[in-house]
């Protein structure tokens, strides 16, 4: 059901995705064609708000503490899973995997690749107030206007 709490929750979760996206650019090698990277995470970011964060508004100020940073780690490993998933598709295709057992485990490892590129002040800062901040807020909304 659409409540004002999911569509806060939605936009202010997709915001954070785009700034942790734009922190998370420069990490990566020079040379990484980033395609659709900002606006995947963005989508992702909208979905997780909507789905999991604006579904829980009407809670209590400290759950919204919780459900906002699980909310973060969820955008980070569907983000993580995603984009390696998305790497693995690409690999397979130029035949870099010998049998699709290697090709499913490959997208674990990247992902542990990628997890390490995140462990950087700036991203983990953008990631805990950015989405307990925005679970605050989406609790301020659930309770005002529903």
């Amino acid at each position: 059901m659409p409540t004002s709490a999911r569509l806060v929750a939605a936009i202010l979760f997709a915001v954070v995705a785009w700034f942790m996206s734009e922190l998370i650019k420069p990490l990566l090698p020079p040379e990484t064609n980033f395609g659709w990277f900002t606006e995947a995470n963005t989508v992702l970011g909208f979905l997780i708000g909507w789905v999991f964060v604006g579904k829980r508004a009407g809670d209590t100020y400290s759950g919204a503490l919780g459900y906002g940073l699980t909310g973060g780690v969820l955008l980070i490993i569907w983000g993580l899973f995603m984009h390696s998933f998305w790497e693995m598709i690409e690999r397979s295709l130029r035949k870099q995997y010998e049998g699709p057992v290697e090709a499913v485990m490959s997208v674990f490892e990247l992902m542990f690749e990628n997890a390490l590129v995140l462990i950087n002040p700036a991203v983990i800062a953008t990631l805990l107030v950015g989405s307990m901040g925005a679970a605050i807020l989406v609790e301020w909304i659930g309770r005002r206007f529903e």
